[in-house]
């Protein structure tokens, strides 16, 4: 019982997933299933599970994501042997939900773990915002983890042990001291390029340059699509497949300036990618720290950040739409009107009773 107490109910479900599993692998001449975990996440609204749906080819309507939502998709190798088991969680709520990037984020995943940081990019006010908050959030917590796994080796000696980042950097990688590659693979999805396509030319050598460089300095891959492509969505499902299935995602890229990015991981340079676009900026006039905080700058002087004001009210998932249940909003809503009232009679019986004494 102590070990159901202490695990939550995704891990459960998990662990039931991989019983079954090698239940089912037994006798198949002792070959082992491999397991992987990929985390989704991204803007609000931005196609994180029509996405999810397409890769695993499952013909069904896409629902919003309550908080975080796991399922799992599964592999045959080739004829009568186990299928490798892909984790797949799915986070919603945009930004406003980060704190439980710790449930998908244990000691058990950490080795097998991939992110795909889907960004909107029909909203590009947002997509900066987005983005850092996400991935700061989540390399926090995989280095915090990866910490306590090292302390609690046996011995009672920290011992060295490969990096979760060694599986992303080759050595060739281009422009190897000048990056700070993410702690695990990344897939970075520009979502709904149809869109996009609609915007200033300007405005699109801004979105476009400044996720290179993103991709770039995170070691990730990049790639642009939309669900109403089936070409896109057949490319995103070779990167989606490589992290959840270890398949070939193919070896096309794609950088031209009328076309939708295909960037594999290690298939750009900063050289390729140049300089931030400051047409209309003095970049000696930013004061920026790093070149990240560089692109930033530039990239924030095009698409100011939108208000984080709806993002602190989207705390409580109550005043969130995608969850609303009209019977009970209207019952709640009766409820907080009979508290503020309650509220007024006691504040008025406070004040009465200050004046007779």
């Amino acid at each position: 019982m102590a070990k159901m107490s202490s695990d939550t109910i995704w891990e459960l479900a998990a662990a039931e997933v991989r019983s079954q599993e090698s239940g089912a692998g037994e006798g198949d001449g002792g070959e082992t299933v491999c397991e992987r975990s990929v985390f989704l996440m991204g803007s609000k609204t931005g196609g994180k599970t029509s996405i999810l749906l397409r890769c695993l080819e499952r013909d069904e309507p896409p629902k919003p994501t309550l908080a975080l939502e796991y399922t799992f998709g599964r592999r045959a190798k080739g004829h009568n042997t186990p299928k490798d088991i892909a984790h797949l969680w799915e986070l919603g709520g945009g930004t406003s939900l980060s704190d439980l990037v710790q449930i998908p984020i244990t000691p058990n995943s950490i080795r097998s773990l991939s992110v795909v940081l889907v960004l909107d990019l029909s909203k590009p006010n947002a997509l900066w915002g987005t983005m850092e908050k996400l991935l700061t959030a989540v390399q926090a917590h995989v280095e915090k983890v990866f910490s306590e796994a090292q302390k609690s080796k046996p011995g009672g000696k920290r011992q060295k042990a490969a990096h979760p980042a060694a599986r992303v950097l080759p050595k060739d990688y281009p422009d190897r001291e000048l990056i700070s590659p993410f702690p695990v693979p990344l897939l970075i999805i520009g979502s709904k390029y149809d869109l996009f396509q609609d915007f200033d030319s300007d405005k699109k050598k801004v979105i476009r340059k400044t996720l290179r460089f993103l991709a770039h300095f995170y070691a990730a891959s990049l790639i642009f699509t939309s669900i109403k492509s089936e070409s896109l969505m057949s490319k995103t499902k070779s990167f989606f497949s490589h992290l959840a299935f270890g398949l070939d995602r193919g070896k096309t890229v794609s950088c031209d300036s009328g076309k939708p990015l295909i960037i594999p991981v290690g298939s750009d340079s900063f050289s390729q990618i140049g300089a931030p676009p400051s047409t209309d900026i003095d970049i000696t006039s930013l004061h920026a720290k790093n070149p990240k905080d560089l692109w930033k700058k530039v990239y924030e002087r095009v698409f100011p950040s939108e208000s984080h004001i709806e993002q602190r009210e989207l705390k409580d998932p109550a005043k969130d739409p995608q969850y609303s249940e009209p019977q009970i909003d209207a019952m709640r809503a009766q409820k907080d009107q009979e508290l503020e009232q309650y509220k007024r009679n006691a504040a008025k019986s406070w004040k009465e009773l200050q004046l007779e004494t």
